[in-house]
């Protein structure tokens, strides 16, 4: 599986959460909400130092990365974070 953070939205976690080069960003998996992936599952982000990187990408000196014990919520998908710019967010969305 592969994480793919696009500009915009890396821009926009800076933005938010007041990041600093070598922050670390984690997305994990929490229960409740809604997900195309994993029904009764969603997407939490917050900044967490890591344990166990399952997969990450590096973007402006920030870590963004998901746990090796959270990948199964993927089901062999790719993570995409996009900035939605009529919602002015980040979206998720899952390809293989």
């Amino acid at each position: 599986m592969e994480l793919i953070v696009h500009d915009e939205a890396v821009a926009w976690y800076k933005d938010e959460l007041d990041l600093e080069k070598g922050a670390f960003v984690r997305f994990f998996v929490r229960y409740g909400g809604c997900s195309t992936v994993q029904k009764g599952f969603s997407l939490g982000v917050k900044l967490d130092a890591p344990n166990a990187i399952g997969v990450s990408t590096v973007k402006e000196d920030i870590t963004f990365y998901i746990d090796d014990h959270d990948l199964w919520y993927f089901e062999d998908n790719n993570l995409i974070v996009k900035y939605d710019e009529k919602l002015g967010e980040p979206e998720f969305h899952y390809e293989k």
